[in-house]
């Protein structure tokens, strides 16, 4: 086959000037549509974007899942297969081939594919420390498939039909500095105490879509994360998961760079969550779970 598929992509933004150009032209010649979903961007990403040929539709954020799930079911999407990508994410041209060779020959029951994700963390490839590939269902048949309603670590689930793993790569390759990254983690770990605390509150019904889908390793990693990093102690989790990802996982070999990489998204970030869950339990049991989601509103302003 030759391009474009019948393939609607999706990208959410927030500020992504740096990627957006480089994410949409070595998106363009695969797909038919292009749809950027933004946060009201307070750089020039609305414009670079439609300047490439997209689509852009601006939503207030709340947090990934709720914003990728309504543009399922508000973009307007006729196309046959939707690809979730992100602004600083894009396709090695062996991947888009294969793309192109193979999408047109699926048979009917396959409705999702896989792809291998390759992470570069300032200019080094992230190989080892269980990073390297790291497989993740990106697209699928329009319908097929639903976003999983969680704060973090969210997937996109098939509700129906079986997929299949190609064999290339997708790249996530951020090109902001430091600051930008720690930032975006603290965010993260934010939005992970959101997850942790909730479920131990019963504020809502965990999404266990994932737990229940076929198997998988993504599966696999969610049920590790449930049913075993989760009940470890606090503080302890992190510490533990640093030593085995770096030592035993052989993230090591990453060298300097990957160092950092394992260090910060690894240890750091986990002790920064368990942090923010000791601080929310110990805000819960002097104020009580009312003025907990207040302050949840207030401070960061999601709203429970």
């Amino acid at each position: 086959m030759t391009g474009p598929l019948p393939i609607t992509v999706v990208i959410l933004t927030f500020n992504e000037a740096p990627h957006i150009r480089r994410c949409l032209e070595r998106i363009r010649p695969l797909v038919q549509r292009m749809v950027v979903i933004d946060s009201f961007s307070t750089d020039d990403t609305p414009s670079i974007a439609r300047a490439c040929g997209a689509e852009v539709l601006q939503r207030r954020w709340l947090n990934y899942a709720d914003q990728f799930q309504w543009a399922l079911d508000n973009a307007g999407i006729t196309t046959e297969w939707v690809l979730r990508l992100d602004a600083d994410e894009y396709f090695e041209p062996a991947s888009v081939d294969e793309i192109l060779h193979r999408l047109g020959t699926l048979p009917p029951d396959v409705t999702g594919v896989n792809f291998r994700r390759k992470v570069i963390f300032r200019g080094r490839w992230i190989r080892f420390g269980g990073f390297y590939p790291t497989i993740l269902l990106r697209l699928w048949r329009h319908g097929a498939a639903r976003i999983e309603s969680r704060w973090m670590d969210e997937h996109v689930v098939l509700q129906r039909g079986r997929s299949v793993t190609f064999a290339h790569d997708f790249v996530d390759e951020n090109l902001n500095d430091i600051s930008w990254w720690t930032d975006k983690h603290n965010g993260y770990a934010t939005r992970q105490m959101i997850d942790f605390v909730a479920q131990e509150q019963q504020l809502f019904a965990r999404d266990s879509a994932l737990e229940k889908s076929q198997s998988g390793q993504a599966r696999l990693k969610r049920l590790l994360k449930v049913h075993v990093f989760a009940r470890m102690p606090l503080y302890l989790r992190g510490t533990l998961y640093f030593l085995f990802r770096y030592f035993i996982l052989l993230g090591f070999l990453d060298g300097r760079q990957g160092f950092l990489f394992h260090f910060l998204q690894g240890w750091w970030n986990w002790m920064l969550v368990d942090a923010k869950i000791d601080e929310a339990r110990s805000f819960i049991a002097r104020h009580g779970l009312e003025a907990f989601k207040l302050h949840l509103h207030d401070r960061w302003g999601y709203r429970l």
